[in-house]
């Protein structure tokens, strides 16, 4: 497994509602917060989505709320943003543009020169293409930062990660799949349903 993106601990980071929602799922999003160095940020368009979305049960928006109060995190304004990037991004033929929370955190990412955790793969394509020099990674890059893994140990990595794929889906780059798998054991990946089917059969990861 490689080294997570956030290797600068002075760049801010900004980050999406699906990285805010697999955090607060591990049951670790404090202690994760704390121990990364670097300066965290989401958008008030990411927090209204957040605030509105009461049906998954997990209370995202309670945890952001203390997030905020404990100045593990602060919020942006969109409308301080004085490019175009969030514009462009919303405007446009339907596999070009992105949701609000999506637009405005890679728009505030572009202009900031700020790391941009976003899980989504369309969005994730699209940073690609349109801004080469941004930085981007997804939540993964912070639960295998080397502050993480030893604020948590490894049980608590591996509780952490199992907990962000069985209760929010989140999504796992491919190239990091056999780490995951390796890090929560093939009994827990079995159940994960967000995996690819190879990587929950158990007899193939034992090698049986």
């Amino acid at each position: 497994m490689g080294l997570s993106c956030l290797i600068d601990p002075t760049a801010p980071v900004v980050i999406d509602a699906s990285t805010v929602i697999n955090l607060n799922a591990t049951a670790y999003g404090a202690r994760i917060l704390k121990a990364i160095p670097n300066p965290f940020v989401i958008t008030d368009v990411v927090q209204g989505e957040i605030l509105e979305d009461r049906r998954s049960g997990r209370h995202d928006g309670r945890l952001v709320a203390e997030l905020v109060t404990s100045r593990l995190i602060s919020i942006a304004k969109l409308d301080d943003l004085t490019e175009s990037h969030f514009e462009d991004l919303v405007v446009g033929q339907g596999n070009a543009t992105l949701d609000d929370g999506e637009a405005a955190t890679i728009a505030y990412g572009v202009e900031k020169g700020a790391i941009t955790l976003i899980d989504e793969r369309k969005a994730t394509r699209l940073c690609r293409e349109r801004y080469p020099r941004l930085t981007i990674g997804s939540t993964l890059d912070m639960l295998v930062h080397s502050a993480v893994l030893a604020e948590l140990g490894r049980d608590g990595a591996a509780d952490a990660v199992f907990n962000a794929l069985h209760l929010a889906r989140m999504r796992v780059p491919p190239t990091a799949l056999d780490w995951v798998v390796t890090l929560i054991g093939p009994e827990r990946a079995a159940i994960c349903e967000c995996l690819p089917r190879a990587y929950r059969a158990t007899d193939r990861i034992e090698g049986r």
